[in-house]
């Protein structure tokens, strides 16, 4: 026996069961799992996504696949990475060893929207502190500068 039947819908088969990424199904309890952390209901989170309160349910249901704008407009609204939905999508494919920080902190349901957008403050602050020329390795483990006498 095959695999499920497409589920009838639009002529682009936006609409058709996808197995890529976990599936829609997949992707509609992670985008339900966020809108419940973000304290959203399904309506506002419609509202804020500009998209129809029952299209956002059966995305959520793991019925509709949307597209490349309709995972921008939620992620926009979620205020999460839109790389993240379409990796969940199947749109975008992650590169192996290619670690995302920003996006696996948007990524953890276990932490609140203001957690995320401090550490994701804290991250790039390192990242500029670092780019504007301290070495990685001339900070130890405490996070204090060492001196070249001290260097291992």
């Amino acid at each position: 026996m095959g695999g499920p039947a497409p589920r009838p819908g639009a002529p682009d088969g936006s609409d058709a069961a996808d197995d890529g990424e976990g599936g829609l199904a997949a992707l509609g309890a992670f985008i339900r799992d966020q809108r419940r952390e973000a304290s959203l209901s399904m309506r506002k989170l419609a509202e804020a996504a500009g998209v129809s309160n029952p299209y956002l349910s059966q995305i959520e249901r793991g019925l509709r696949k949307p597209s490349a704008d309709i995972l921008q407009q939620l992620a926009r609204a979620l205020s999460i990475s839109a790389e993240t939905l379409y990796v969940r999508a199947g749109i975008l494919e992650r590169e192996r060893g290619d670690v995302d920080v920003i996006g696996e902190i948007l990524r953890d349901p276990s932490i609140s929207v203001d957690q995320r957008e401090a550490l994701i403050r804290v991250y790039r602050s390192f990242r500029a502190e670092a780019a504007a020329g301290a070495e990685p390795d001339e900070v130890d483990s405490t996070g204090q500068e060492s001196s070249e006498g001290e260097r291992r």
